[in-house]
């Protein structure tokens, strides 16, 4: 079985690190608590884990998830059978607008080379509410040190090539949404920021 990084994120045991993943999902289920969500789509859901923490909370009944990596899929299969994920890309979400009540995205668009097109598909798929997240710089970096990697890289992940502060996301998020998009509530758990947004 191949790990993949984010598979090893998850089940590190770390005690610094499951303190900061335990911080981030009790913020993203404040966020999503109480609100009217029956379905729900992961875009970038890796294994599951996500979707799993959902379900354990009673929360949508249609909860599926859209992976790019092969290798996550397969091990998400084996981890969490009963959660369907799809292959596919963010930039071209294989469902009909207004498809999901909830759209997720969590620790995704840091990574991408065009996050402004990903950010109009999640948009496009979403009914309701869009839940967003990215790493908070630079305190994601002083994290990573913290917790002993990318030390030659001053924290800043080889893999991220994107990086907003908890002011300059939400800027980017009414920049490239404009009137369509209202920010409800934002959350910033060390080390990131959190949005939760309205689709007008």
């Amino acid at each position: 079985m191949n790990k993949t990084d984010n598979y090893r994120k998850h089940t590190h045991r770390n005690p610094i690190q499951r303190l900061l993943l335990w911080n981030f999902f009790r913020n993203l289920l404040i966020l999503i608590k109480n609100r009217e969500v029956e379905s729900v789509l992961d875009v970038g859901c890796g294994e599951g884990f996500t979707l799993n923490r959902l379900k354990e909370h009673n929360i949508g009944k249609r909860l599926e998830g859209l992976e790019y990596s092969k290798d996550a899929i397969s091990l998400g299969k084996q981890l969490y059978p009963d959660i369907k994920i799809t292959q596919g890309s963010i930039y071209e979400l294989p469902y009909k607008d207004n498809s999901f009540d909830l759209v997720l995205c969590t620790e995704v668009l840091e990574h991408l080379e065009e996050p402004e097109k990903a950010l109009k598909e999640l948009e496009r798929v979403s009914k309701k509410y869009l839940a967003i997240s990215v790493p908070n710089e630079p305190f994601f970096m002083f994290a990573q040190m913290v917790r002993g990697k990318n030390w030659s890289r001053f924290g800043n992940d080889i893999e991220h090539i994107n990086h907003w502060t908890m002011l300059g996301f939400p800027k980017f998020i009414k920049k490239n949404t404009g009137e369509k998009v209202k920010i409800l509530a934002r959350r910033f758990p060390f080390a990131w920021t959190m949005l939760f947004l309205e689709k007008k």
